[in-house]
């Protein structure tokens, strides 16, 4: 039985009068995609922020491996072995993707006390980083500029950048956002690789990739879970098609 490592229980998190997320509850396991969909503004990005720590819990828990991590800054979850990636790529831009993934790795260094010792000096960080991009398809484009890359490498850039600290517990919001089928086809392959080693939280728009790579699919509406099960369920539900999936999203 694949072993749950990520738990949401009753979760939500009000702005003031608005309910943003409302006793969500779901579960991931190890080795398997669970992907979160709904119209925009269903809460799914305030999901993902709660679980990462970068928005603080209105109720609820959020448990990792067993332990209480609600109220943890997005630092230490991270560091616990949590990642994630943005709606919007979130990379220097004019650094290359190897320069990136190399910052990354250094977050997971036990002191940061090292002002005089050059970063290209450290072998073990820059075999991370390049262990990294290889592990996200992108080991012959290390040393390219991330502003000379495509949309779809840049995305690609992000999840090695995830990938060099080492996460079991990666959260994914949108990745396939703004690709073509050619992109989209080569990310949905990668995230069919990674699952093999980690648990994936996908938060995504693109249907065709969501059935194509998960295991199990939440559906939110208004901040609230209309329907949790494996993709033959969802898509059998008269709920989500008249919800979601038979109606087009904002």
């Amino acid at each position: 039985m694949a072993e749950s490592i990520l738990q949401a229980r009753d979760l939500s998190r009000h702005f003031g009068g608005l309910a943003a997320l409302s006793e969500v509850s779901l579960a991931c396991e190890m080795g398997q995609v669970h992907a979160v969909i709904g119209p925009n503004g269903a809460g799914k990005s305030t999901l993902v922020n709660l679980l990462s720590g970068e928005l603080a819990a209105s109720a609820g828990q959020v448990l990792f491996e067993g332990r209480d991590i609600t109220g943890l800054a997005a630092d230490r979850i991270s560091q616990l072995g949590v990642a994630r990636s943005y709606q919007k790529t979130n990379l220097f831009r004019q650094f290359t993707a190897f320069e990136n993934c190399r910052l990354a790795a250094q977050s997971r260094l036990r002191t940061s006390m090292h002002f005089f010792r050059p970063a290209l000096t450290r072998e073990d960080i820059n075999a991370e980083a390049h262990r990294a991009l290889a592990q996200a398809g992108l080991a012959d484009r290390h040393d390219v500029v991330v502003s000379a890359l495509s949309h779809g490498e840049q995305r690609q850039v992000e999840i090695a950048m995830a990938l060099a600290t080492r996460p079991r517990m990666l959260l994914l919001d949108e990745p396939l956002a703004g690709m073509g089928a050619e992109e989209s086809a080569r990310i949905v392959a990668l995230l069919h690789e990674l699952a093999r080693d980690h648990a994936i939280l996908l938060v995504e728009h693109d249907m065709d990739a969501v059935f194509a790579v998960a295991n199990t699919l939440t559906v939110m509406v208004n901040g609230r879970v209309l329907e949790s099960g494996s993709p033959a369920r969802i898509r059998a539900s008269r709920a989500v098609q008249e919800a979601y999936l038979g109606a087009d999203s904002d």
